[in-house]
């Protein structure tokens, strides 16, 4: 049992980090768009960009049965250790029926048969027991070093195969890059996720002009870690521009073959990623947010669509047979959240800049990132579902959100997907009087700030409410 969490916790905490490349992920579809008149003060307009179409159903094959990271654990330790009868399974046939949905059964390159996370380590959890593809996982923990536990991985399949074993070719790459960037990605609190920091420590690591792996960084690495809280993916279609920071732009497929940068050989392999994932995309194009499942007073949500309209419609769009998104980035100085999301890049360029430099931005489907200083105001399309809220998950309500007095300072949950609040919309929390745990939410710390987002704070309580009410019906 001891070996069985050593070597499946590093794996499910540090594979599933380079899929989150993609947890930010916030698309659009339209080529064409016109800029919206009379922006709100403090705001811009985030152009549009050209887009691959794809196939949905093909999308969604890939997506379960898909090689997208191309090492890990091999099948037969998988299966020794772990067994292969979840019902969490999506419904899999071969190799990886039965293989719990974050995973995926994939052939190396060497032709050795690994188990892998899949997308879904960072896209879908359960609410109320109930698995929601496509919502963000918001129970990870990162905040133990899972280098130290990926030594101890290599030294199981070392010594059930040998260093020189086909097994072991086919694991290495994930326990290389993992031992590499696992002492720069650590959180302070369970439930956020250090994506940016995985980009930036793995392209420390990647040529430009192939992607081949480095041993030594050829950067240094920053220390602070952002962390963020994984968006839902049914808002994709909707957006102009990846990431909280409106700062991945141009093709949104090849910006999110990077989650392949953990594992891959070369950029060979992200070619062939490059030509599989607008099937993926097309597929999460597809989906839509989840009805809210418990009851809704319809005369209070229509005094509540009256105020959001009037209130919070030009910068979040509106919503119902003739739906609007305005894509709007909002600067630091109006939305007032913390900041430093938006500042790392400029901060650090030299990581928006290797990237620009990189093969993701050559070719006719390229890629860039440009930093921003500001936030885009997303669409609330099942915003319900989607607790805690913040790009940085520091607000565990949505009634906290919209009367920013009563936030927490600190505050704990019991990460029970069942514990939901059906009148302050989020997880039931207990406020705390400092830090005890990694449970426990510090909003002091740097990156972790639950400020700003104060538009709320001129409703009553009454409007609250019944603003709260519509909310339910997106």
């Amino acid at each position: 049992m001891t070996i069985t969490t050593k070597i499946l916790s590093p794996l499910a905490l540090i594979l599933i980090a380079a899929i989150i490349l993609l947890a930010n992920c916030r698309h659009g579809m339209m080529d064409t768009e016109p800029e919206p008149e009379g922006l709100p003060k403090g705001t811009s307009f985030l152009e549009p960009s050209s887009q691959r179409s794809g196939d949905p159903a093909t999308g969604y094959q890939y997506l379960i049965y898909g090689d997208y990271v191309g090492s890990g654990i091999p099948l037969q330790v998988f299966k020794q250790f772990f067994g292969s009868n979840s019902p969490d399974d999506l419904g899999r046939t071969g190799d990886a029926d039965g293989v719990p949905f974050r995973y995926n059964v994939i052939t190396a390159s060497n032709g050795v048969k690994v188990v892998a996370p899949t997308c879904l380590t960072c896209h879908a959890e359960k609410l109320n027991g109930q698995l929601i593809v496509g919502l963000g996982n918001n129970t990870a923990d990162y905040t133990a070093n899972q280098a130290t536990m990926f030594q101890t991985a290599d030294l199981a399949v070392k010594f059930l195969y040998g260093q020189n074993s086909p097994e072991w070719n086919a694991y290495y790459p994930a326990s290389r890059a993992s031992q590499a960037i696992g002492p720069y990605i650590l959180t302070k609190t369970r439930g956020v996720n250090p994506a940016d920091k995985i980009f930036a420590a793995l392209s420390a690591h990647r040529k430009q002009d192939d992607l081949a792996w480095i041993d030594v960084a050829q950067s240094t690495i920053p220390v602070d870690v952002v962390p963020t809280d994984v968006p839902a993916w049914w808002l994709m279609k909707k957006k102009n521009a990846l990431y909280y920071n409106g700062l991945g732009r141009g093709d949104f497929a090849r910006l999110s073959t990077a989650s392949g940068m953990l594992t891959m050989l070369d950029s060979s392999e992200a070619r062939l990623a490059d030509q599989k994932f607008p099937d993926l995309m097309a597929w999460i194009r597809s989906i839509e947010a989840p009805a809210y499942p418990y009851a809704i007073d319809q005369s209070l949500a229509a005094q509540g669509k009256e105020l959001f309209e009037r209130n919070c419609s030009k910068c979040h769009g509106t919503y119902g047979a003739e739906e609007t998104y305005p894509n709007l980035l909002v600067q630091l100085s109006t939305i007032r959240t913390d900041t430093l999301l938006s500042h790392v890049y400029q901060l650090y360029p030299q990581y928006h800049t290797w990237y620009n430099s990189s093969w993701y931005a050559q070719g006719t489907n390229k890629a860039q990132l440009l930093p921003n200083n500001g936030y885009v105001a997303p669409p609330l399309d099942g915003i319900w579902a989607t607790a805690p809220y913040l790009h940085n998950a520091s607000v565990p309500t949505l009634d906290d959100l919209l009367f920013s007095g009563q936030r927490p300072t600190y505050w704990k949950r019991s990460f029970d997907n069942s514990d939901y609040n059906q009148q302050k919309l989020g997880w039931n929390y207990t406020k705390e009087v400092s830090k005890t745990d990694i449970n426990t939410y510090d909003t002091t710390l740097p990156g972790y700030g639950n400020g700003g987002h104060t538009f709320g704070d001129v409703l009553t309580d009454n409007e609250r409410k019944a603003v709260l009410e519509y909310l339910k019906t997106l």
